[in-house]
């Protein structure tokens, strides 16, 4: 499993505890995370790339 799949999963049990506890904080939190990780991947992609 990859380092994406693991946080992806860890993400989807977070995302299942807040849904059972219905706590706003925590949902904020989460998608802050997927937030960070989303730009991340574009810094990193970006990065990759080079002009021609």
């Amino acid at each position: 499993m990859t380092d994406l799949e693991q946080h992806m999963d860890s993400q989807e049990v977070a995302l299942a505890l807040y849904l059972e506890e219905n706590d706003g904080d925590r949902l904020t939190d989460i998608l802050v995370a997927a937030l960070d990780d989303a730009l991340r991947l574009m810094q990193e992609d970006a990065g990759r790339q080079t002009l021609h």
